[in-house]
């Protein structure tokens, strides 16, 4: 791909790394090329955690307003779809995800970070949703996940003003998780994740999707999504080792079957 790359830096962890100098505007290309990572990372059994990184400057300071600006609604109504999806497929990897922060993280490189799990956060980072500004709304992910995360007003106060939030207020309102110096970041990043690759993958999977799809529920629909998911981690191997493991007072080697 062009701008979007999948590498392995430490076994068992994904980087989906944007390399779209110098701002990493998330363009169409981008959007598509990112949807192709988090299906490679999805389908990898090497792969047990992920971080989205756009490199020590900047994660991603947008859309590409230079393509938005020529086109019409007939144009946006037949993209915006695929827009959401492309963002949504990060969101969707069934692995622990972290987005790794510097510089900007500004509309669609904010509802990037968004889609992960986490977000560590350089301490001069920037993070915002400044589409009102263009006459516009977020389109990918920034009234939903946004408000999801950190409340409907807060979102509301960010989304109608269009201001940015640094690291400070970030992590005060929940919109970072950690906040470290901006040479830090990635290895904050690994270490976060570092944990997960000899876990149980089937049951960090059905931890995911109760927690996200518990989400779309009631509280007795997402009772009863857990409860399936639940009793169907009983099949895999991973349970009897772990219990096995507890019974016989010893660490469970986890093969993430």
């Amino acid at each position: 791909m062009d701008f979007v790359n999948v590498e392995t830096p430490v076994a068992g962890i994904g980087v989906i790394r944007l390399e779209r100098p110098p701002m990493n505007a998330l363009n169409a290309q981008v959007q598509e090329e990112l949807r192709a990572a988090a299906a490679t990372c999805a389908g990898s059994d090497e792969i047990r955690a992920v971080i989205v990184y756009g490199g020590p400057k900047v994660f991603a300071a947008g859309a590409d307003i230079k393509e938005m600006a020529t086109m019409s609604y007939v144009d946006m109504a037949a993209r915006a779809g695929a827009l959401s999806s492309a963002f949504d497929a990060i969101a969707r990897i069934p692995k622990p995800v972290v987005a790794a922060i510097t510089g900007y993280a500004l509309g669609g490189g904010c509802e990037l970070a968004l889609a992960c799990d986490w977000r560590v956060v350089a301490e001069d980072a920037k993070l915002g949703q400044p589409e009102i500004k263009l006459g516009i709304i977020p389109g990918a992910g920034g009234t939903q996940r946004l408000s999801r995360l950190i409340g409907p007003a807060r979102a509301k106060d960010l989304v109608f003003s269009g201001r940015m939030v640094d690291a400070s207020e970030a992590l005060a309102i929940g919109l970072a998780d950690r906040v470290v110096a901006a040479d830090k970041v990635f290895d904050e990043a690994l270490a976060m994740v570092a944990p997960y690759v000899d876990g149980p993958a089937q049951a960090l999977r059905a931890a995911k999707a109760a927690i996200d799809g518990g989400l779309d529920r009631d509280l007795a629909g997402g009772l009863a999504w857990e409860s399936q998911l639940f009793a169907a981690l009983f099949a895999t191997d991973d349970k009897v080792e772990g219990m096995n493991a507890f019974v016989e007072k010893r660490k469970p080697g986890f093969t993430g079957r």
